[in-house]
């Protein structure tokens, strides 16, 4: 059990076919409790149920500082400790570079760039008193190309702004025993990109990737597990690719 007792939040999770939701079935089979954050309270409770007793679900907006401090206080209040936070939640537009409007640009960078500050300002104290603690940040292989298929600008900026946020909090809180790394997910089949996926577009992109397919949210889910658990303990300020090959850099 690589998890055994380990209490892991995360962000943006209660989505049936997302990759929060995948990562959370993956540490709860390796033993940890899990606390999913959603917009919603009632999904992310059913999401919570939906992997057994023990874990928890609780309504969180990320962008809000006040939200983030009180579902880590709430966390805290019940399970006494965070020991892992995987900063998954996010949204994207499929907006051309001169489509962008400064609500287009606040609304993506404020989920996945504000978000992922703001959470992690929320756990940190705790994780610094317990002297250890892993974050992980999900950025995208948008930030590393220069765009996606379905991201637009704006999305591949808020996306590489975490890279370097994360690279930051690595140098700043290793003193603290505190391991901060990203992963890079590919085009991974979600319900974000499920319907806009047609059978020739799939198979056209799958002509580009070197494994010959798309992602499934189960190969991020390892990914967070792998940098999660001690198996990475001597990993920090690392970005893994979990591509297929379509970025090979």
């Amino acid at each position: 059990m690589l998890l055994k007792d380990r209490i892991c939040v995360i962000t943006g999770a209660a989505s049936a076919r997302g990759i929060g939701k995948a990562t959370a079935r993956s540490f709860a089979e390796q033993g940890g409790r899990v606390v999913i954050l959603d917009l919603d309270v009632g999904q992310a409770e059913a999401a919570a149920r939906d992997l057994g007793a023990g874990h928890l679900g609780l309504a969180c907006d990320v962008t809000d500082k006040a939200a983030c401090r009180a579902a880590a206080e709430e966390v805290l209040g019940h399970l006494g400790r965070v020991d892992v936070l995987v900063n998954n939640a996010g949204i994207t537009q499929p907006l051309k570079l001169m489509e962008i409007e400064a609500a287009h640009y606040e609304a993506v960078t404020d989920v996945s760039l504000r978000g992922t500050l703001y959470m992690s300002q929320a756990v940190i104290p705790a994780m610094r008193a317990q002297r250890s603690g892993s974050i992980v940040c999900m950025s995208s292989v948008s930030a590393q190309r220069g765009g996606g298929i379905f991201g637009g600008p704006h999305y591949s900026a808020a996306k590489a702004g975490v890279l370097g946020l994360a690279k930051a909090m690595a140098r700043e809180l290793g003193a603290d025993g505190i391991r901060v790394n990203s992963v890079t997910p590919g085009l991974i089949q979600t319900d974000i990109t499920g319907g806009k996926l047609t059978d020739e577009l799939r198979a056209e992109i799958a002509k580009g990737i070197p494994l010959g397919r798309l992602g499934v949210a189960d190969d991020v889910a390892k990914a967070c597990l792998f940098l999660a658990s001690d198996l990475s303990a001597y990993v920090t300020g690392a970005v893994i690719d979990v591509n297929g090959g379509m970025l090979i850099h």
